[in-house]
């Protein structure tokens, strides 16, 4: 196999685009973390979203997401939630939150969560490459995963990353 074939097989991005988002509403856990610890806390964190959102009967509304505001070397800093369609009630960790309305870069990749740095990778070469000025912070939604099927190749990530105008 190709060195081209190897590189795809890792990470499969889509084309990326420009488009512009719209805000939701959404029930969230903020959360900063050493990064090697994002395995073992966003699982626990959504399933306390989700269990939030569906005893207030406020949704989900759409798919689990992570917003990063800062990421450094050794720490992330970010909250995962979910988009509602109702006022959010605080409760433990969950509190009212969003995801903005921004225009984004946007791609999608489609494979298993291990593959989603170097899906980042080559979606931020493109970006540079490309030309659009990006500015902080990401975000990801989960669109199909775990959820949808044993096989990491059916699942599908969303990758944004805000523009500066």
């Amino acid at each position: 196999m190709g060195s081209c074939n190897e590189r795809k097989d890792l990470h499969m991005i889509e084309t990326p685009q420009i488009v512009q988002t719209t805000e939701h509403a959404a029930a969230v856990i903020h959360l900063t973390i050493p990064r090697s610890e994002i395995q073992r806390m966003m699982g626990p964190a959504i399933g306390e979203v989700m269990a939030a959102v569906s005893s207030q009967g406020i949704g989900p509304a759409g798919a689990v997401f992570s917003n990063h505001f800062r990421m450094a070397p050794t720490e992330f800093d970010f909250e995962v939630g979910v988009p509602v369609k109702g006022v959010v009630k605080p409760i433990g960790r969950v509190k009212p939150g969003k995801l903005p309305a921004a225009r984004v870069a946007r791609t999608v990749y489609h494979g298993g969560y291990e593959g989603l740095g170097a899906a980042w990778g080559e979606f931020v070469a493109w970006a540079k490459e490309e030309g659009p000025t990006t500015g902080p912070g990401l975000w990801e939604v989960y669109v199909k995963g775990p959820e949808s099927g044993p096989d990491p190749a059916g699942w599908k990530t969303e990758l944004n990353l805000p523009l500066v105008e």
